[in-house]
Order: C-alpha cells, then sequence, then structure tokens
C-alpha cells in the first residue's frame, strides 16, 4: 500500500479531516472514511492541518514541497475519495448540554496549562542535572 498523499510506502494512518482544530473537536471522528494510508513524512508534516491546504502549502516535507510528480492526481483521487465517504461532522455541542460542554473545554484548558507547566519544570530539571552531571573517567590499565 503506498502514501495517498505522496505515493511512498505507507508506515501508518492518517486522519484525513482532523480530529481537532484549534485545540477544539472538528467533529470528525475515526472511523474508515476519515482514514487513509500515509508515509511518516506527510503525516508528521500535516499535523491537524485540512489535507487540501496543506498537500500544496509549504509546509515541511508536504507533498508540493517534496515535488511529488503526480500531485494533481493525488488531490481529485482524494477529492473523489472525500466525496464517496460523505463524512458528516458530528456536532458535539448539538448533543452535549452547553453547560457541560462549556465545563469540559475549561477542564480542558486547565489541564493543558498544567501538563505545560509540568513540561517547563521537567525541562529545568533535566537542565540542572545536564550541568552538574559529570560522567566518571576510566581508568586505563597500564
Amino acid at each position: 500500500m503506498r502514501c495517498a498523499y505522496c505515493g511512498d510506502k505507507y508506515t501508518e494512518w492518517d486522519h484525513l479531516r482532523p480530529l481537532v482544530l484549534d485545540k477544539k473537536p472538528t467533529g470528525y471522528v475515526s472511523e474508515i472514511r476519515n482514514l487513509v494510508p500515509a508515509c511518516g513524512k506527510c503525516n508528521q508534516s500535516k499535523g491537524n492541518k485540512n489535507w487540501n491546504d496543506w498537500i500544496t502549502g509549504k509546509a515541511k516535507w508536504s507533498p508540493k514541497i517534496r515535488k511529488v510528480k503526480d500531485l494533481e492526481v493525488r488531490i481529485q483521487r482524494l477529492k473523489r475519495y472525500e466525496k464517496w465517504g460523505r463524512l458528516s461532522p458530528i456536532k458535539f455541542e448539538k448533543i452535549v448540554d452547553r453547560k457541560l460542554w462549556d465545563e469540559h473545554w475549561r477542564n480542558c484548558e486547565k489541564m493543558h496549562k498544567e501538563m505545560e507547566k509540568c513540561q517547563n519544570l521537567a525541562d529545568q530539571i533535566r537542565t540542572d542535572i545536564k550541568k552538574s552531571y559529570k560522567p566518571a573517567k576510566l581508568q586505563s590499565k597500564a
């Protein structure tokens, strides 16, 4: 199987339409119609971007930047697949009570801020350890 974006050997699956944009769910979920085979370069480069913007954009490792020869053919194939799949986003905010939904996102924001603080602390600890760590020198046998 080949990467749907560039044609290289696929190594993973990518969500054609991102699950999250701007830290909010798009309504698209992990279902077979929202998955395409991808190589690591394409999947990591695309991230949570819209595939159509990314594939012709200037992101590192995008097919356009990598000068994929049959790019227009691939774009048309992905458009047909998208049309065939008829993906419809789930309207979470219409299903879940608004107060509950808002509380959920406030909690997510708090959690992300705490995770960032934890990462900064871990980075500082790592820096301090590197500064003070002196590996023992091996003594040569004469």
